[in-house]
């Protein structure tokens, strides 16, 4: 691991962490390459600013879940060969139902090139702080679709309002969102924004 990356847990000792391409759940229904422990890994300054947004969100009695975070450019490569193998669809029914697998590279949803390879930008979720449950999001981590998107209207009052509680709470310590997945943060001020690491998340 590069010098200023860091576990995330050395600065947020008890964030919760659901580390999807570790493990069978996530888009492609089995382990990621790449991933050789659940543990999140972020840039130092992207972790640092992540810090101030758990305790902003503790005081609110809630907190962070992270899905991913530092992503090995062999990890991006994994799925860009599994998005050609069109008839591996066993993760379809809970991730991209309505779509079909042969156009996610071309829709964007899976890309050649990803901005967690440069360590500082994020996947993640509100929880309870209390019962630690997820809040309603209106969609599920991952899921490809316009139901994933910030501005999909056909929310509920709640959904639409934990959204934006994400959002406004990253934002305040400089994370930029993504229009297309209300999951997906990126420190504005990223250290390395032509770079893409391949070292193993262990």
């Amino acid at each position: 691991m590069p010098q200023n990356f860091a576990y995330v847990k050395e600065f947020i000792p008890t964030i919760s962490l659901d580390m999807r391409y570790f493990g069978s759940h996530n888009f492609t229904g089995r382990p990621v390459h790449g991933y050789e422990k659940p543990v999140a890994i972020l840039t130092k300054r992207a972790a640092l600013a992540l810090q101030q947004v758990e305790k902003y969100l503790n005081k609110q009695g809630l907190a962070l879940k992270i899905f991913d975070a530092y992503r090995p450019q062999r990890a991006v490569d994994h799925f860009k060969s599994w998005s050609l193998v069109i008839n591996d669809t066993i993760a379809k029914r809970e991730f991209y139902p309505q779509l079909d697998k042969k156009n996610l590279f071309k829709l964007g949803f899976i890309a050649s090139k990803s901005g967690h390879s440069r360590g500082s930008t994020v996947d993640l979720t509100l929880i309870d702080l209390t019962n630690k449950k997820e809040l309603d999001m209106g969609a599920p981590f991952d899921f490809f679709g316009d139901i994933s998107h910030h501005n999909y209207s056909n929310l509920t009052t709640k959904q639409k309002e934990n959204r934006k509680i994400l959002r406004e709470a990253m934002a305040k310590f400089g994370f930029k969102a993504y229009d297309k997945e209300w999951w997906h943060y990126t420190l504005k001020d990223e250290p390395y924004r032509k770079t893409y690491f391949d070292f193993i998340v262990k």
